[in-house]
């Protein structure tokens, strides 16, 4: 656990058919930004792969392919090299589905994102054998970081 840290804030705008994981590791990179995280994000996608809920690094049943329009009810996580992203999606019908994304977060008409840096902080991940994933390490930034 870390203290407390000056935030920075960030906004983009993502259109028509980008990805949206590629594009937000992409400005991450370009900012070299060290504590990412996305603090909001809202519009439309029509396609993605997620990772459902109680699901296991070697068990690939939990994994779904959505091919429609959906709404970015929710978008959240931490944004280094190696994201940890959760997604909440509503249907035509209000029905919802969420989970880990993996990616294909096809862009349908706009993603309006926010993303976060926590300044005196740098997030990195490692192999956690105890989970079977990567887990978060939070560590104060070096001053030449």
């Amino acid at each position: 656990m870390a203290g407390p840290s000056e935030l920075s804030v960030y906004a983009l705008r993502l259109g028509p058919g980008e990805e949206i994981v590629t594009s937000l590791l992409k400005f991450v990179e370009d900012k070299q930004l060290k504590a990412p995280f996305v603090m909001t994000c809202v519009g439309s996608i029509t396609k993605a792969t997620l990772r459902l809920a109680n699901a296991t690094a070697l068990n690939t049943n939990q994994i779904i392919h959505l091919n429609k329009r959906f709404e970015i009810v929710s978008l959240v996580g931490t944004l280094n090299k190696v994201p940890h992203l959760h997604i909440c999606l509503s249907d035509e019908d209000g029905h919802t589905v969420g989970g880990h994304v993996l990616g294909d977060l096809e862009v349908f008409t706009t993603a309006e994102i926010v993303i976060g840096e926590c300044k005196s902080l740098h997030f990195t991940r490692e192999m956690d054998g105890s989970t079977g994933f990567p887990e978060l390490i939070i560590s104060a930034r070096s001053e030449k970081a």
